[in-house]
């Protein structure tokens, strides 16, 4: 059974940071696209950052423009985990973030993702 945990969320003032990890089980997840997407009640689910691996360790990433340059994502396939590093919070970053995986390995914005995180709640106080 694949997994996928999110961990790291919680209240943070704003202009605080956060990393949010995303522990995968079941597979190994180095070849797949792997995303970022966040969700609150009155809002759909919203990409946020994605990783595509090019070949080797080498991997392109993609941030929706609200987030660029002050979000990160980032690998560590030895613990079969990805990341999003998020500076510079603003209270607009608050909702449940998600990661997922697309097996195919799709350009993220685009990808059919095939498994998804319980999500962590980020909460972001002006």
């Amino acid at each position: 059974q694949v997994q996928l945990v999110e961990s790291g969320g919680g209240l943070v003032q704003a202009g605080g940071s956060l990393r949010l990890s995303c522990a995968a089980s079941g597979r190994t997840i180095s070849r797949d696209t792997m995303a970022w997407f966040r969700q609150t009640p009155g809002k759909g689910r919203e990409f946020v950052a994605g990783s595509r691996r090019l070949g080797g360790n080498v991997y392109s990433t993609d941030y929706t423009d609200s987030v660029k340059g002050r979000a990160t994502i980032s690998r560590h396939n030895a613990k079969n985990t990805v990341y999003l590093e998020m500076n510079d919070l603003k209270p607009e970053d608050t909702a449940v973030y998600y990661c997922a995986a697309d097996t195919a390995a799709g350009e993220p914005l685009n990808a059919e993702y095939d498994y998804w995180g319980q999500g962590t709640q980020v909460t972001v106080s002006s």
